[in-house]
């Protein structure tokens, strides 16, 4: 299943980081997962939050630069060669990733990894031949 993430583009100044996630949080929008990639003039801040249609609904009536991008979440044992076991099903298939983050969840013993592919629909396909979960919209919102 696809995921909803947003992509923010912010100005390398201070505040502007906070003034985001202020928004999102008077929304009641919550983040559940956030990566920062930076250069010297702008940064682009990717989050997931429990109501993608009303982040980015914010976000832009408040004149932040922001964007859909689909992305997969999926959970991986916590534990000494979790993550490489799932990324070797990548490895054996060809599929690029082209980023990735984790953040831990709260209801089981296995993190989430966050990835962002070449071929979306292609990696889905893979993971679930592969027996990896794949984290749906709702888990997503009742983390």
């Amino acid at each position: 299943m696809k995921l909803t993430q947003i992509s923010v583009f912010l100005e390398n100044k201070k505040g502007r980081l906070y003034d985001a996630t202020r928004l999102l949080g008077e929304n009641n929008v919550n983040i559940r997962a956030l990566t920062i990639a930076e250069s010297q003039d702008f940064g682009v801040l990717r989050i997931v939050v429990d109501n993608p249609e009303k982040g980015l609904e914010v976000l832009k009536n408040n004149k932040f630069m922001a964007s859909f991008t689909d992305i997969v979440a999926v959970e991986v044992g916590d534990d000494p060669g979790g993550l490489a076991h799932v990324l070797k099903v990548f490895a054996d298939t060809g599929i690029n990733i082209e980023y990735m983050y984790a953040f831990v969840e709260k209801n089981t013993d296995k993190a989430l990894m966050v990835f962002r592919f070449d071929n979306t629909d292609g990696a889905i396909k893979v993971l679930q031949q592969n027996k990896i979960n794949v984290v749906g919209k709702k888990e997503i919102a009742d983390l």
